[in-house]
């Protein structure tokens, strides 16, 4: 369907709304309207049954009442949308933008999908917002039982009086949102982040937090530091210019350091900082060569143009940063004629997770990425020479014009360039 067809029906839906001679509802089902526009119409009681609607811009459109069954919208723009009362069962949303969008007393149920035409045979699925930018949306008296909320952003969310029972939250960040009555039976909640959530207010919580970053287990505060950052940060300089002789190595292990707000600039080389808190931090062009950062949290941060090179990231989190140009390529130490006393030190991911990040621009040349899980991510124009992607988790992962020469994969290449494949059928 064209963009021309597509706006011919929305006419005719607007005249069905206003009762006006020769209306016709909207109704659309199975059709592929994918990269097309409905950007701020009067949608109300469409019927758009699984519908393909990936990569559309839908911002601020009225979705009230409308039924979106076992719609694919992933990676589509749904900011400000309105979605009251509407039927979403069985849809895919994942990595779209929800922002301030509207799910009042949505239907986020599982839902069937038709298999073939002239069949009656169907298959199940949750709803899935995997990755997805719900951050102030409103989603009170929501029916998301065992709906996928994995790796999304949902700060600020109001979910006062909505049912996720059993809902996949690992990952995903909560941090701020209103809780009030809201149904978290069963729900998982690994790596969670209820940060400023009043947890007396959840209608019930019968749910393993252990997992989960609350205020409670953050980490410890930088006010409980000896003596005051700056001068650590001085004395560990110091420790670095004298090549260990005088000083002392920055170690904030276990700290949680989003009071800061940003370390942007910051010459931080060698420090030591495991199982730390860095959300949402302000990293741009911070200097932290050859560091020992494995488990930490680097969700939602601006590393843009960071220089990482040779430090090790073991089981770290980068869901949605911004690593854009950043430099993790190796260093050699020793210098001089005797191979026995260099050392190739290339920077270790290993087991960390990257989903959503942005690593576009990238140097990460002999990268090990063992493990890791890189759905989702952008690699656009990174260098990943000798990179290696063993048992890595790849799904929707971007390497379009990246340099992948001896690079190790697991898997047949042609399936990770999605991305381009979608594009070239487009035109």
């Amino acid at each position: 369907m064209s963009q021309d067809q597509l706006n011919a029906m929305v006419d005719l839906h607007g005249r069905f709304l206003s009762g006006r001679l020769g209306g016709r509802r909207a109704v659309l089902q199975n059709v592929d309207i994918s990269a097309l526009s409905l950007a701020h119409k009067d949608l109300r009681q469409v019927d758009f049954s699984n519908c393909s609607m990936l990569c559309m811009d839908l911002s601020s459109v009225n979705f009230q009442e409308a039924r979106l069954y076992a719609c694919d919208l992933s990676d589509s723009n749904l900011a400000k949308a309105n979605f009251f009362r509407a039927d979403l069962r069985g849809s895919r949303i994942e990595f779209a933008n929800l922002k301030d969008a509207n799910l009042d007393k949505a239907d986020l149920r599982l839902g069937g999908i038709n298999m073939g035409q002239g069949t009656s045979q169907q298959t199940s699925q949750h709803v899935n917002f995997r990755g997805a930018n719900l951050s102030g949306a409103k989603l009170t008296g929501a029916l998301a039982s065992s709906a996928d909320f994995t790796d999304a952003l949902m700060n600020n969310i109001n979910i006062m009086g909505a049912d996720l029972r059993d809902a996949q939250l690992d990952g995903a960040d909560l941090s701020g949102a209103q809780v009030t009555g809201a149904n978290l039976h069963g729900a998982k909640l690994r790596d969670t982040i209820l940060t400023g959530v009043d947890l007396s207010s959840f209608g019930q919580l019968d749910a393993d937090l252990s997992e989960a970053i609350t205020d409670a287990n953050i980490g410890s505060s930088l006010q409980d530091l000896d003596e005051p950052l700056e001068q650590m940060i001085e004395t560990h300089r110091l420790w670095v210019d004298t090549a260990g002789k005088e000083g002392r190595q920055l170690n904030l292990s276990g700290y949680d350091l989003r009071s800061l707000k940003e370390l942007k600039k910051q010459k931080l080389t060698a420090i030591k900082a495991i199982k730390a808190r860095f959300l949402g931090l302000n990293l741009y062009k911070v200097e932290m060569q050859s560091s020992i950062l494995d488990n930490s949290d680097f969700r939602r941060c601006d590393m843009e143009s960071a220089d990482f090179r040779g430090s090790s990231f073991k089981g770290a989190r980068f869901s949605h940063a911004n690593l854009k140009n950043a430099d993790f390529n190796p260093l050699l130490f020793g210098s001089g004629t005797n191979e026995t006393t260099k050392r190739f030190n290339p920077c270790d991911f290993e087991g960390a997770s990257l989903a959503y990040a942005d690593l576009s621009g990238c140097n990460l040349r002999s990268a090990n990425f063992k493990n890791a899980n890189v759905a989702y991510a952008n690699f656009l124009g990174a260098d990943l020479r000798g990179a290696d992607f063993s048992g890595a988790k790849i799904d929707n992962t971007n390497f379009d014009g990246a340099n992948m020469d001896e690079a190790v994969m697991e898997i047949d290449r042609k399936s990770i360039f999605k991305l381009s494949a979608l594009k070239d059928d487009e035109q």
